[in-house]
């Protein structure tokens, strides 16, 4: 069992495991959250969503049994998820972790390998004010004498210190392992093992190379048991998909969706769209949650975008437009901005209004994403 903590990259790199293990012939499951637009999403074997049939009568087990013990929605989604993940007798699986890592409902498992991608301030009023109180948090998934792998190429303190703590085998991007391009070629590099000839990850974006790194690095602790050929992690590689996360839809004007709802994120995707060339303008379709950083997101994109059109998402945790709005005048101060009151008209009105060499971004949630999906694909 893998199990991903993370501020950004978990689903990137629960992706890329699935896509490899399943290159080699074991039977996966993958548990991740949240979804875009069927629940089915979170929970796969095989690649395969399970069907609703299989989710209900999962989730009528998890009823039968839990008595009288209350369950968060978390909790419930996860436990159905194991009971099928059991039934199906997978070989390797899965789980990310929904929000921090201590007290997630996925560390009841003791995985035999933990990853903590990045750590970036998200979810301050659960995880703590600040990098050093949400690494510890996340460090939490971490298990006595098995491997803690970090992702985050500079980590605040508290991961390795929790690491030490407990002794599990703390091992670190750039540090005990890597995962470098040079020209069409990649190599990964960990503790007295190798992989050259590689690809680069399908997944759009340089950062995705840390995420390969990591998955690299699980799948060459779980080798003993879950031996992985080098036609395996090249296949994987490159068979992985992520929707949501630099997503490109077909057709003119382009439109991006990228599911970003926190600065470290929003960053990223600032960068690419910084190396991407447009011959047009840029429009930014945006819908955020209320309990996020709205002006952290907003002002790595000022500098990007020449319009914006700022959708209410629905409370109680959805931001209004106007909320949007009164963050961005204070970052960018007579940016061009329009209002409205879903996502969908948003996306029209940027539709009705970019021209063929223009583009369209559209992020801040994964609903605010999901709901352009659900749009382009007529359900």
């Amino acid at each position: 069992m893998i199990v991903v903590a993370g501020t950004n990259g978990k689903g990137s790199v629960a992706a890329m495991l699935e896509a490899i293990y399943r290159a080699a012939g074991y039977r996966t499951a993958c548990y991740t959250s949240p979804h875009l637009v069927r629940y089915n999403e979170r929970v796969r074997i095989n690649g395969q969503e399970c069907t609703d049939e299989q989710l209900c009568q999962a989730f009528e087990r998890v009823e039968r049994s839990r008595g009288d013990t209350p369950l968060t929605y978390f909790e419930f989604g996860t436990l159905a998820a194991l009971h099928l993940f059991v039934d199906a007798a997978v070989d390797v699986a899965i789980l990310e972790v929904g929000l921090g890592g201590r007290l997630d409902v996925v560390n009841i498992f003791d995985a035999d390998v933990a990853i903590v991608t990045t750590i970036g301030v998200d979810h301050s009023d659960w995880l703590g004010p600040d990098r050093e109180s949400i690494g510890r948090e996340k460090a939490g998934i971490f298990r006595a004498g098995r491997a803690a792998i970090c992702g985050d190429p500079e980590p605040p303190r508290s991961v390795g210190e929790e690491a030490g703590r407990i002794g599990a085998r703390y091992l670190r991007l750039r540090h005990d392992f890597d995962y470098v391009c040079e020209g069409n070629g990649c190599t990964w590099r960990g503790p007295g093992k190798q992989r050259s000839a590689l690809p680069r990850p399908v997944l759009p974006g340089p950062h995705q190379l840390r995420n390969a790194a990591c998955a690299l690095m699980a799948v060459a602790e779980l080798a003993p048991h879950l031996p992985v050929d080098q036609a395996a992690v090249r296949s994987g590689l490159l068979a992985v998909r992520l929707p949501g996360r630099l997503q490109i839809l077909p057709g003119k004007p382009q439109v991006t969706l990228d599911v970003a709802h926190n600065p470290q994120a929003v960053a990223v995707l600032a960068d690419q769209l910084g190396a991407q060339a447009c011959p047009g303008h840029t429009h930014a379709v945006i819908g955020m949650m209320g309990d996020k950083d709205i002006a952290g997101c907003l002002r790595p994109m000022a500098p990007r975008v020449d319009h914006w059109y700022l959708a209410t998402l629905a409370p109680p945790r959805g931001a209004a437009a106007e909320q949007l709005r009164e963050e961005l005048e204070r970052i960018a101060p007579g940016a061009a901005a329009s209002t409205f009151d879903t996502v969908l008209e948003a996306f029209q009105s940027a539709r009705s209004s970019a021209s063929a060499d223009d583009r369209i971004v559209v992020f801040g949630s994964f609903e605010t994403v999901g709901a352009i999906m659900r749009h382009s694909s007529g359900s």
